[in-house]
């Protein structure tokens, strides 16, 4: 649905992106993840043809973001980064101006505003001039202007910045509803957002493309040594010592006190066959008690620390 090759944008000798590839299939939320003057804003731009790339193509609903624009602006739905409202207007107003700019019909311009200021909680407030309405209240106004044409992608830049955690919930919550019916891709630079609404994600750092993967096959190719959490009850020292000298592990921690007689402990292994048949074999001849046993992969901001420190290698 989205397929970008080879993007790359100068603005004069400064380059923003440089050759970024990628595809977002249908109905997919993909995550575009990466620092501020990452590249997200332009590569963004770019497909929703507000910008122009120096090189490389890019294609939206399978239209040339160059040479079919208009088409491409009838199947989009963009929420930039800063979006510009009327704050004079009324929200219902301008709902209605933008839906007339994007060319929706005059007879379906009311049953479109209905539609998206039902499904995005706006009834309260579609006669209250935006410049009146609460941080939250515009970014759902944001949204719904782009998703008055009905798109089959929606390109977001940065949606809930400056929303409280309680009005960035309820958004990541709409946005997720959304996943399947439409093609989503959403820049961002907090990681428990991607996390949390996200199929797979994008991660770009200088202009670069690291990574596009699911965070657990990311973690699964970046984690060099498994990791499992072990609750157990038992006499702290002969613990560790007993999983200490398990065959294949490389170092054992205790992380916390549970309660009397009982840990936290993290088994750092080698990346062998499951190593908990061993553990909880270990633990059990000890006559100790196992509470809890769950691998733990690595979180999205440990791959994300992972992949820049990798860069920042190669660059130096």
């Amino acid at each position: 649905m989205i397929q970008a090759q080879s993007l790359t944008k100068y603005f004069g000798l400064l380059p923003a992106i440089q050759d970024v590839t990628f595809s977002v299939e249908p109905g997919e939320i993909v995550g575009f993840l990466g620092p501020n003057g990452a590249g997200k804003s332009t590569t963004m731009r770019i497909l929703s043809c507000v910008l122009l790339p120096t090189s490389g193509q890019a294609t939206v609903a399978g239209y040339d973001v160059h040479r079919h624009s208009l088409e491409v602006r009838r199947r989009l739905g963009y929420f930039p980064e800063n979006l510009s409202l009327y704050p004079e207007m009324s929200a219902e107003r301008y709902l209605y101006f933008v839906a007339e700019m994007k060319g929706v019909k005059k007879q379906q311009r009311r049953p479109r505003v209905d539609d998206v200021v039902e499904k995005l909680g706006l009834e309260q407030v579609t006669k209250r001039s935006v410049g009146h309405l609460s941080k939250g209240y515009r970014q759902r106004v944001g949204l719904a202007q782009a998703l008055l044409n009905e798109p089959e992608v929606l390109i977001l830049d940065e949606p809930t910045m400056g929303l409280d955690p309680e009005q960035a919930a309820e958004f990541r919550t709409l946005i997720r509803g959304m996943g399947g019916e439409r093609t989503i891709l959403l820049s961002t630079h907090t990681l428990s957002e991607v996390q949390a609404i996200c199929d797979r994600v994008i991660i770009i750092h200088h202009g670069r493309l690291l990574a596009l993967d699911t965070p657990g096959q990311l973690a699964g190719r970046l984690q060099r040594v498994s990791e499992t959490l072990l609750h157990v009850r038992g006499p702290r020292a002969e613990v560790l010592r007993g999983l200490e000298q398990i065959p294949g592990v490389l170092r054992v921690r205790e992380e916390s006190r549970i309660d009397d007689g009982a840990s936290a402990y993290v088994v750092e292994a080698e990346r062998i066959p499951d190593i908990r048949p061993i553990l909880g074999d270990t633990v059990i001849r000890a006559g100790w008690k196992i509470l809890l046993m769950s691998p733990r992969a690595m979180d999205l901001e440990e791959i994300f620390l992972r992949l820049v420190a990798e860069e920042e290698g190669s660059r130096s």
